[in-house]
């Protein structure tokens, strides 16, 4: 995609989809995109932001596309059915999956790609983070929003120099393999999206992939076990080329040191320190010298639904978390319990066939990981559409927790949900509404912050 062209972006509002649309407005492209929650009136600062930039957005009813367009792109499979899809189809309009065209504009760049079962969005905005305040100019594509960056920007891409790129690499659909990197960051390996089996050969044909360097973190048996030669990171494993020392959890964040460098971070959490670390090594790779990362990481603010603090209200903290799989939940719930304070939290499931795949470690996060004073409520399964079979509910989880021991209920309403905890919650408590995709889960948190302040 070396010339200019018009492309339109079928479900532009999606995090990835909407930072890519950013980065190519950027690049010069004509963009247009459509999305369902536009039409629905839903997530309206996001798509006034897009428009702000020069993205033309229409109803997602075909009527954006017309022969003018030299490409629709798509998030994940074809489906003919959508308006868009079917003008495209009918006009011979060639039709891409976003994963293709990041791809391909990836790889003519000196890149950084990051890839793991978690934490990817954090890096890959810590390393964006550290390049803009080295002057490298990154272009960062990201899952989600950066809080160094203020409303009305969307925070998910940093619109830089083409020729230096951060992504994060995505294994759920398996185009992970189609990046060829510059330096690759592998996070961890957990089970989440496919059978461990084949996460394992997806991550090491990435790894492999890596032009200059591979990071890999050395805590994970799992990463070091697919036998690739790398620069090791790691916050237990010291035998590690960057390893983090001298853990200390503050009121604000966390302290630790790198090689006798001082890092402080504004955001808790063993796992954050790993995140630093990561990135560290990456950006020394790509020449910016580990102090000048420790001050860059001083000012990172966070991601946007990563343990975000949205407010406290009547002695009661609101938090918003994008956690969605075991390993997330619980290094949440780790990280919380650092701190005093009760939890009441919501935790809303992702899909029928996911929840499925992973309920026997949904079950274990949220039974080691909350105490009998703390409170966990669950609506049913977020259902984004499809043909998914519906053979589980949340009450099935619910089930099996309180069968642990742990204050769980099911509610059929969310409302319900908010009622509890506004007429249960104490001053000093902390309230979690963890969940991913789901983009009303903000608003229904700010909703309960609300109620605390009235």
């Amino acid at each position: 995609m070396a010339a200019l062209r018009t492309v339109f972006f079928c479900g532009i509002g999606g995090s990835g989809m909407s930072a890519l649309a950013q980065v190519m407005r950027h690049h010069g492209h004509v963009v247009r995109g459509s999305d369902r929650r536009r039409d629905h009136g839903q997530s309206t600062a996001l798509f006034d932001s897009l428009g702000a930039r020069g993205i033309a957005l229409f109803p997602q009813d075909g009527s954006g596309v017309d022969d003018s367009v030299d490409e629709l792109i798509v998030s994940a499979a074809v489906e003919e059915h959508i308006p868009d899809v079917r003008a495209a189809l009918q006009q011979r309009i060639p039709v891409r999956k976003r994963a293709e065209v990041l791809a391909e504009l990836f790889n003519r760049a000196e890149g950084v790609a990051v890839g793991g079962t978690s934490g990817k969005t954090t890096v890959a905005g810590m390393i964006g983070h550290i390049l803009k305040q080295a002057g490298r100019n990154p272009t960062a594509i990201l899952g989600g929003g950066l809080l160094n960056v203020s409303p009305p920007q969307t925070g998910n891409a940093i619109c830089g120099d083409p020729g230096l790129s951060v992504i994060e690499a995505d294994e759920s659909d398996g185009t992970i393999v189609l990046y060829e990197p510059s330096i690759s960051v592998l996070t961890n390996i957990s089970l989440d999206h496919k059978p461990l089996r084949e996460l394992r050969d997806m991550f090491r044909e990435f790894v492999q992939k890596a032009r200059r360097a591979a990071i890999i973190n050395m805590d994970c048996a799992l990463s070091v076990a697919l036998g690739v030669e790398g620069i090791g990171f790691g916050v237990d494993n010291c035998q590690a080329q960057f390893c983090a020392e001298n853990i200390q959890p503050v009121a604000d964040g966390v302290t630790f040191t790198v090689s006798g460098t001082m890092f402080r971070l504004k955001i808790p959490g063993r796992h954050n320190v790993s995140n630093a670390v990561a990135a560290a090594a990456a950006c020394s790779v790509s020449g910016v010298p580990v102090p000048q990362s420790a001050d860059a990481l001083a000012t990172f603010a966070g991601i946007r639904r990563r343990m975000q603090v949205l407010g406290t209200a009547g002695g009661v903290t609101v938090i918003d978390d994008f956690a969605h799989n075991p390993d997330k939940i619980a290094a949440t719930l780790s990280t919380l319990k650092e701190q005093p304070g009760r939890l009441l939290v919501m935790f809303q499931p992702t899909g029928f066939a996911p929840t499925r795949f992973l309920k026997d470690g949904l079950i274990a996060a949220f039974a080691a990981g909350l105490e009998n004073r703390d409170v966990l409520a669950m609506p049913e399964i977020f259902y984004a559409g499809g043909t998914a079979k519906r053979d589980i509910s949340s009450r099935d989880l619910i089930e099996a927790i309180s069968g642990k021991g742990v204050n769980a209920g099911f509610y059929n309403e969310r409302a319900e949900i908010a009622r509890r905890f506004t007429e249960e919650a104490r001053p000093g408590d902390r309230v979690v509404i963890m969940g991913a995709r789901d983009d009303t889960l903000t608003d229904f948190a700010n909703g309960i912050l609300k109620s605390f302040a009235s």
